[in-house]
């Protein structure tokens, strides 16, 4: 195994026209996140799961302007982002999949589930649609060993799977229009 490095000291962060920390977000970490913490850092990962849910994903540019708002290096945002699986730097679909993959859900037939995903939706897990309406994740351990196979969608819990539930769930995603931020397919 070897580790791939990124030259990210010389690399260059397109900024939109428009910021992704708006004027509301920031007012919102202002009077609600900053006071709960004794220094500004401390508000770094709430503040990245605004951005997160607000994209779908945590661009460049907004790492920057989250650091300028907080008051800390760069670096500070990049290290926790990429430290931490839940964040990512690349759009997520409307509806992230997550299926889990561990001990009890392999058992009670979770890769039944996770290929038949991959066959209709035509993506591998860490992918995501052409159409940008699912991202696909395998996960660790969901705490519902009891009711195997689980998945989340969108952060709400499936229990106990079957090919036909899931027919279902991603039927009703299909049936939505999809989402668009004003910064959709951006990962600058």
């Amino acid at each position: 195994m070897s580790w791939k490095t990124k030259l990210s000291r010389s690399m260059v962060v397109t900024r939109p026209t428009t910021p992704f920390c708006t004027p509301a977000m920031i007012a919102q970490w202002e009077q609600k996140l900053l006071p709960r913490y004794a220094t500004r850092h401390g508000a770094l990962m709430p503040i990245l799961h605004d951005v997160q849910h607000a994209y779908r994903h945590i661009p460049y540019a907004a790492m920057l302007e989250i650091a300028a708002f907080l008051r800390i290096p760069p670096s500070e945002v990049l290290d926790t982002v990429s430290f931490y699986e839940e964040y990512t730097t690349q759009p997520q679909g409307a509806c992230v999949i997550g299926i889990c993959h561990t001990f009890a859900c392999e058992i009670c037939g979770h890769q039944a589930i996770l290929n038949h995903v991959r066959k209709r939706l035509g993506i591998e897990p860490h992918e995501t649609t052409p159409d940008g309406a699912f991202t696909l994740l395998t996960m660790e351990c969901l705490g519902s060993c009891d009711t195997a196979p689980v998945a989340l969608f969108n952060d709400v819990l499936h229990e106990g799977l079957t090919i036909e539930k899931l027919d279902r769930l991603i039927d009703e995603v299909l049936a939505l229009a999809p989402r668009k931020s004003p910064h959709a397919g951006s990962s600058t």
